[in-house]
């Protein structure tokens, strides 16, 4: 999928601003893989884009998905948010060594 120059616009300027790491799981991006790497609008608004960035957060593909699921289980941007951010960095294998362990006792 091609972005438009608009899109560009606002994606080079997030990149020079932020870190290029993804907001909500930490991981690092550079060189060929820096593509995976996309501007989420925290309002959900396209159209807003101050100069400062204040509206954006470098996400990973998955976590930038994960967040539009998560919106439209959760009703959509037309509802009221909460306000209340997720306790970052994200971290999906925290309980995986304990998983691990229950299975192999088994």
């Amino acid at each position: 999928m091609a972005l438009s120059h608009y899109e560009q616009s606002y994606r080079a300027r997030a990149l020079k601003l932020f870190p290029w790491i993804c907001a909500h799981c930490g991981r690092e991006f550079d060189g060929k893989k820096l593509s995976q790497l996309t501007v989420h609008h925290k309002d959900h608004n396209h159209d807003n884009n101050p100069p400062d960035g204040s509206n954006w957060e470098l996400l990973c593909l998955y976590c930038h998905d994960n967040e539009h699921q998560r919106d439209q289980v959760g009703g959509g941007a037309n509802e009221p948010s909460s306000n209340h951010e997720p306790d970052r960095p994200f971290t999906p294998f925290a309980n995986l060594a304990g998983l691990l362990k229950r299975n192999t006792a088994a």
